[in-house]
């Protein structure tokens, strides 16, 4: 009897995974991406090619635009959106040909809301505000993750913890909080099944 495909399990980097790297659940092989959103597309399609999974889960933190999500909040990207103050704002633009956009494949039992995903991290109260335009949070890796996945037609979702509100307090904020709010994570995708 063949074994069924498996399921594959990214993070950014390790903390992310809130131990799953040293016990992944049954049937979840378990992988980091690297940090940002081409390292991430690279990284993916290279595990996606080695161990043709079944579908994708990618866990980690994000960091809120606005009142819509506060620290703590559970969520997963409805959509991982490409963008950039510049263009939100009239200096940049991509050619029209160009995709930006990857919806989640599969749904998660946590809200959804749409992820902006700069080309570097967001500092300013004033670039929160601008992109909160656009999505609810910033992720760095998303589009990288969703964008490889949807090349090799495996079907991929993201659940995001917040550990931080988009603005000049966000390094420190985040610092202080992403392990707790991984750990929270992973509590509640296995609570709820997920895992």
């Amino acid at each position: 009897m063949a074994m069924p495909p498996p399921r594959l399990l990214l993070a950014a980097f390790t903390p992310e995974l809130a131990g799953l790297d040293a016990r992944p659940p049954p049937g979840w092989r378990v992988a980091c991406t690297g940090v940002g959103a081409l390292a991430a597309a690279l990284e993916t399609a290279r595990l996606v090619a080695r161990a043709r999974p079944e579908r994708v889960l990618f866990v980690g933190t994000c960091g809120a635009y606005d009142a819509r999500l506060i620290v703590g909040d559970l969520l997963s990207a409805a959509e991982a959106v490409a963008t950039s103050i510049d263009e939100l704002e009239g200096r940049a633009y991509r050619p029209e040909l160009e995709q930006t956009r990857w919806a989640a494949a599969w749904p998660l039992p946590f809200p959804a809301h749409s992820v902006a995903v700069p080309p570097a991290i967001t500092r300013t109260e004033e670039g929160a505000l601008a992109l909160a335009r656009v999505a609810a949070a910033e992720h760095l890796e998303l589009t990288g993750v969703f964008a490889a996945c949807a090349a090799a037609g495996v079907p991929a979702a993201a659940a995001l913890a917040v550990a931080n509100r988009v603005g000049p307090e966000a390094h420190r904020e985040w610092q202080g909080n992403h392990q707790g709010a991984s750990r929270a994570l992973v509590a509640a995708l296995r609570e709820r099944g997920v895992l």
